[in-house]
């Protein structure tokens, strides 16, 4: 028995040195190597959004309880409609107070102005001293900017009295209704939010190295739809836009892609995927390293790839990837273009 395992050992052990790798099940390990690429033009492909133009939050200027609700989640409306009411009645009381005071005032300066004229003619015939009629004056001056200041008071209080109403800033559609009736308003609390359909447009978060692609090649930019069948494979935009500032966190630039009008079921917040030109690499500088995408192997939070040795054995190699192109993905490190890989990576995990 002891001698059949050691005759066993020297079969494998002849097996390895003839440079004979074998799978689990009998096949010999397929390899593939490591692909270089000194000048790349892949497409790249970014998720985008849909997003409105012209899309409007609006809240109040004045605390109060909703009371009525004038349209809802869906509903298209013009501009200048009421949307929503606020309690507004101690609203309406502080401006029938200001307008009688304001009658106070004027009934105080029609006296003022009558006194004013007795003491001109008093003074014209020197029955009065100059002292006196200058305090007529003052009263008359004082009176007529009591008026002044109680009209200002009166057009603040109807002003605000139009704040306990919400109108439509231009024609849309309403999409979101965050309150209900009874519930308490307050300023600066979102209430209702509106869009106008007419203006759409695609956004997506670029990385810097694709904007300069992006600026230079605007025509071959493309976008696509999936959740509408006619937009479904990539399309022209009408107009392109990238916004000159880049985040210095993500160190991403913005890209927005004008949408034709009158597009059936296209909505703020769907999904759309943006095709851009790939950035071209001088065969000067480093040579970049592909795999496909089916040889990489993903365990936990390591990366890495089945290596093959001389004798063809694997070996797990932990690997760092950059952007996905197709069915081939990017190596910036962990590999050499000599490098041999394991084409199936559970098989070769298989290998004792």
């Amino acid at each position: 028995m002891k001698r059949n395992s050691l005759l066993t050992l020297a079969a494998l052990a002849t097996l390895l040195s003839q440079g004979a790798v074998w799978a689990a099940d009998g096949q010999p390990l397929k390899a593939i190597a490591v692909q270089g690429a000194g000048l790349s033009q892949a497409d790249s492909s970014l998720d985008g959004v849909v997003e409105a133009v012209r899309q409007t939050t609006l809240s109040t200027q004045v605390a109060g309880a909703v009371v009525a609700l004038l349209v809802k989640a869906g509903d298209r409306v013009k501009a200048g409609q009421a949307l929503l009411r606020i309690d507004a009645r101690a609203a309406q009381q502080n401006v029938i107070g200001a307008s009688a005071q304001v009658e106070a005032a004027q009934a105080n300066l029609a006296v003022a102005s009558k006194e004013l004229e007795r003491q001109k003619q008093l003074l014209s015939k020197q029955y009065i001293s100059q002292a006196a009629f200058d305090r007529a004056q003052a009263q008359w001056d004082a009176a007529r900017a009591q008026v002044k200041a109680l009209q200002a008071n009166n057009q603040a209080a109807q002003t605000q009295s139009g704040f306990f109403v919400l109108n439509a800033p231009y024609a849309g559609v309403v999409s979101d209704v965050s309150v209900t009736l009874g519930d308490m308003a307050m300023p600066g609390k979102p209430l209702l939010t509106v869009y106008d359909p007419s203006a759409l447009r695609v956004t997506a978060a670029v990385p810097q190295a694709l904007l300069v692609a992006a600026h230079a090649q605007p025509k071959a930019v493309r976008y696509e739809l999936p959740g509408l069948a006619a937009y479904s494979t990539p399309q022209l935009p009408l107009q392109i836009q990238v916004l000159p500032a880049v985040d210095p966190v993500t160190h991403t630039g913005q890209i927005r892609l004008s949408l034709p009008v009158g597009v059936e079921g296209l909505a703020p917040g769907m999904f759309a995927r943006v095709w851009l030109p790939g950035v071209a690499v001088s065969k000067a500088g480093p040579e970049r390293l592909f795999l496909p995408v089916n040889a990489i192997v993903r365990r936990a939070e390591m990366t890495g790839v089945y290596v093959l040795d001389a004798q063809g054995k694997p070996s797990l190699r932990q690997v760092r990837l950059g952007q996905t192109s197709g069915d081939r993905v990017e190596v910036l490190s962990g590999l050499r273009k000599e490098d041999k890989v394991a084409a199936e990576p559970q098989l070769a995990g298989a290998v004792r």
